[in-house]
């Protein structure tokens, strides 16, 4: 397996396992990317690497190329990918209760913390772009004007969802892991399906997990061999109407009238279309906008802290060669 060219980290289990944990609390928030934080961590490339020897490992034992196989799986560095997945599952898995909570007793607070937070999130993407041109940012606009109009002819949460709604999720939701500057979370907010996933998660609902979870599976699988081409080749461009996307997306978000797209203030209302308002009063206005500052800066000073502590590590790098 070729190296990764990002700086290196500390390569103890430990470590590992707080940056899937990082990462996963990402991809439980809508607006923040766990794949953003795996390259922010410097371990991005490294990641879809082993990822990739995995899906291939799967898809040697379905043509039954078991010397392959072996050849394959001797390369994954399971002391890398185990803890680090363990990370990214616990940690998204116990922060899902707490965010459920939130929602249902503060859909507008809680809208405008997810707004802030979508906000960094497309910052984060703008500086991912090496080059930026007016072909590019035409895409951007389009891209996000084309999103903000689709979501405004469509319903909040999606009500009743069948099987089948659970199996798009994770096929939609798992370009987070492999995607940076944009949240599985997110994904599953604009479709109405973060809801419904996280109260599976809650109630700990085997055949709609086992479902979403396949679909999760199915789509890494046919994704991470082409991300790779996309990303080498399309980088910017990709990046850019991922940008664009956010940007129009934001409409699900915002606060006012109804809080969270995919919540209502009233029970089991099915919300017709993104409804776009203003607050009613002082209160109603101050504590998502509050919220919204608050994650904005919250995240904003933790990719920075990342930002510096890998500019050190570079630096250490550097001296240590010259020695």
């Amino acid at each position: 397996m070729t190296k990764s060219k990002e700086p290196h980290f500390s390569e103890s289990k430990v470590a590992h396992f707080l940056r899937g944990s990082f990462m996963g609390l990402a991809d439980a928030v809508p607006g923040v990317s766990g794949g953003t934080i795996a390259l922010l961590l410097g371990i991005y490339d490294r990641l879809i690497e082993n990822i990739g020897a995995l899906t291939s490992c799967a898809t040697d034992v379905v043509k039954r190329e078991f010397r392959q196989f072996w050849s394959r799986f001797r390369t994954i560095e399971w002391g890398f990918l185990i803890p680090l997945l363990l990370g990214v599952f616990l940690a998204f898995g116990v922060l899902a209760h707490f965010i459920e909570k939130l929602l249902d007793n503060y859909p507008k607070p809680m809208a405008g913390l997810f707004f802030g937070l979508v906000a960094v999130s497309i910052l984060t993407g703008v500086r991912m772009v090496a080059a930026w041109s007016s072909r590019r940012f035409v895409y951007m606009v389009l891209v996000a004007v084309t999103t903000f109009l689709i979501l405004g002819l469509s319903s909040g949460q999606t009500q009743n969802p069948s099987l089948f709604n659970f199996f798009l999720g994770g096929l939609i939701a798992i370009c987070a892991m492999v995607l940076p500057g944009i949240s599985g979370s997110f994904l599953l907010l604009t479709i109405g399906m973060y809801a419904p996933v996280i109260e599976a998660i809650n109630d700990r609902s085997l055949n709609e997990l086992l479902v979403f979870g396949l679909g999760a599976i199915i789509s890494l699988a046919l994704s991470v061999k082409a991300l790779g081409w996309v990303l080498s080749r399309y980088r910017d461009s990709l990046l850019v109407c991922l940008i664009g996307l956010m940007v129009g997306s934001l409409r699900v978000l915002w606060p006012w009238p109804n809080g969270v797209g995919v919540i209502s203030e009233i029970e089991d209302e099915v919300i017709k279309g993104t409804a776009l308002g203003w607050p009613g009063n002082f209160i109603d206005f101050f504590w998502p906008m509050v919220l919204a500052i608050i994650g904005f800066t919250l995240v904003l000073s933790i990719l920075r802290y990342e930002k510096k502590s890998q500019n050190r590590v570079i630096a250490k790098s550097a001296e240590t060669e010259l020695l």
